[in-house]
């Protein structure tokens, strides 16, 4: 057995999860998915489509209609994406493992901006590469980036630079003016942008285009960027495992390649509801993020009435990302409050070193009377330790 594998840490997240998973008197948040069921009529096309018989293989990129829909999607947002820059892959974390592969050697420096979901830093491990983590750090309980340090981190050296923005965990959101600086420098040094953009509906600030601000909003479609994208999280699809990449045109038919000797394709079925979700975006999206927006605006106001409690109103994404002062050990903390309190969340260990004394709190409950529960939770466990 290879010996990176072996050095690889388990889900912290799952570790907590785990603890209080069957337990029917446990509120849990610590997952990064809503407790909303994914809207009839994507489920409908699905059915339809098993109805049908499309229980075989599709061509290695997708289906030629699922890739025309996510071009026209994501023109209509980012301006002209052609279809022969996209491939549709089993879900966001697929996608990102499948770029990391074709863009990593054993050996290649890669440079991540974190706090950031494990999964981001643990795949350029597993294929080899050297792994150099670029902090955020928090201010008033709000993530931020120092650009300088980036950008000295990021040299003619590092093949990869991946970037989760709107970030996971920290709500953490770069803007027009750091992506530029940011592609400048990447240009110079000839450095792969791996863009996680999965969170860009989720996005609380009023933009024309609806969305997060894009990498691919200021690159050419010849540009080292890679961008990935996922049905998860603005379409309440995280168990249908779809996903897509937008690569410049030259990349697409090598992960096709790639594409085959991972997964082969992703089932038709699941396509045929990805199209469908995109046709009617209209009727899930939106509701999703105002649903979101709202149930942020219920957390967060909570979080931060309470004493000892540091947290900032994240711009995007789905989580509150705060600090306890006090208890510095998070992952004990957050397996105390499944044994204690009966709350469910995910520590700031599993994210970044940095952000051990912190708690994620996903946001994305049906009932907001569940976080008002949770928060009083919270408090009563809090108090109880005074």
């Amino acid at each position: 057995m290879r010996q990176v594998i072996q050095n690889l840490e388990e889900s912290k997240i799952r570790e907590v999860a785990n603890a209080g998973m069957g337990r029917s008197d446990v509120l849990a948040f610590w997952f990064g998915e809503s407790d909303e069921v994914t809207p009839e009529f994507i489920r409908q096309a699905a059915i339809d489509s098993l109805q049908r018989g499309e229980t075989f293989y599709s061509h290695n990129l997708g289906l030629p209609e699922l890739r025309q829909e996510i071009s026209s999607y994501m023109s209509a947002r980012h301006g002209p994406i052609g279809v022969e820059r996209i491939a549709v892959t089993n879900g966001g974390v697929n996608a990102l493992m499948l770029a990391v592969q074709q863009l990593v050697d054993a050996g290649d420096e890669v440079v991540a901006v974190t706090p950031v979901w494990p999964n981001l830093t643990a795949q350029p491990a597993i294929m080899g590469a050297r792994v150099h983590c670029v902090a955020l750090a928090p201010v008033d309980g709000a993530w931020t980036l120092d650009l300088n340090v980036l950008l000295a981190a990021v040299t003619a050296s590092t093949k990869v630079l991946i970037i989760n923005a709107p970030n996971n965990p920290t709500g953490w959101t770069l803007d027009r003016e750091a992506q530029q600086t940011i592609l400048a420098h990447c240009r110079k040094t000839g450095t792969w942008i791996l863009a996680d953009e999965v969170y860009e509906r989720l996005y609380y600030e009023p933009t024309p285009n609806g969305c997060a601000p894009s990498f691919l909003d200021i690159t050419t479609p010849d540009d080292r960027l890679v961008v990935v994208h996922s049905f998860s999280k603005s379409f309440l699809m995280t168990g249908w495992r779809l996903g897509w990449l937008v690569m410049p045109p030259a990349m697409t038919h090598h992960m096709g390649k790639l594409i085959e000797f991972n997964t082969s394709c992703a089932s038709v079925f699941t396509q045929r509801a990805g199209i469908v979700a995109l046709q009617r975006t209209a009727e899930v999206t939106p509701q999703v993020v105002a649903h979101l927006k709202a149930c942020r605006d219920t957390l967060v106001p909570l979080l931060q009435a309470i004493p000892g409690v540091q947290v900032a109103v994240p711009r995007g994404g789905m989580y509150a990302f705060f600090k306890l002062t006090g208890y510095d050990d998070s992952l004990a903390t957050a397996k105390r409050l499944v044994g204690e309190a009966g709350l469910g969340l995910a520590p700031g260990d599993a994210f970044a070193p940095q952000a051990r004394g912190w708690l994620r709190w996903c946001f994305a409950s049906k009932e907001q009377q569940r976080l008002v529960q949770g928060v009083a939770r919270l408090q009563q466990w809090l108090a109880a330790q005074a």
